[in-house]
């Protein structure tokens, strides 16, 4: 984020199952910070409950395509369909528009993928930094790792990557990370962010 203020902004992809999201969901409420999830348009297509959940409880919305595929492998024509079809998906889901944010699957982009997913109408949102919780116990991840990593990115306007469900793991290490990374980076001084703030900007 363009800012020289001490604050940074909790984003968390949803894309597999609903595993750790109540929890989520219950500590930033608890703690009062903002967070942006983005959705794929299958994960609301199958859980159109957890969607809703998740816009009931004010929280903004993105876009992280319908299937998640690699967009370097799909013509502009798929792409935007990737995009479009999510959108729709999310908005049947949550009975809301979503945020015009749209997160590339992978973290996989170029200069003109962007251009064209702006000329839908949608801004790239990336990160600063991944916490790889998705990678879980069996790939060598802890809550401590985690944390770790959203601190070793610290820097003002720092946007965090975490996300949710397990991916068959049973375990959604950025949930169970989430209080203990809130405690951390406020002990240093920074405190949370909404991105819808980039609207007004």
């Amino acid at each position: 984020m363009p800012t020289r203020q001490r604050v940074v902004a909790l984003t968390f992809n949803a894309a597999w199952d609903v595993e750790g999201l109540d929890t989520v969901l219950r500590v930033l409420r608890r703690y009062h910070v903002p967070a942006t999830f983005f959705l794929t348009g299958d994960f609301a297509d199958r859980h159109p409950a957890a969607a809703r959940a998740i816009a009931k409880a004010g929280y903004g919305i993105g876009n992280h395509s319908y299937s998640h595929p690699h967009f370097q492998a799909l013509r502009p024509a798929q792409g935007a369909a990737e995009v479009l079809r999510a959108d729709h998906a999310i908005r049947t889901a949550t009975g809301t528009a979503p945020l015009p944010f749209f997160r590339f699957p992978y973290g996989e982009t170029n200069p003109q993928q962007i251009t064209e997913v702006n000329a839908l109408g949608f801004a790239d949102i990336e990160w600063t930094t991944d916490t790889n919780g998705y990678l879980a116990p069996k790939g060598r991840m802890t809550v401590r790792k985690v944390i770790q990593r959203a601190m070793d990115a610290l820097r003002p306007g720092e946007i965090i990557e975490m996300h949710v469900g397990s991916d068959g793991q049973n375990t959604v290490l950025g949930a169970d990370a989430l209080p203990q990374l809130i405690d951390t980076l406020r002990a240093h001084g920074y405190e949370i962010a909404d991105l819808r703030s980039l609207l007004n900007t």
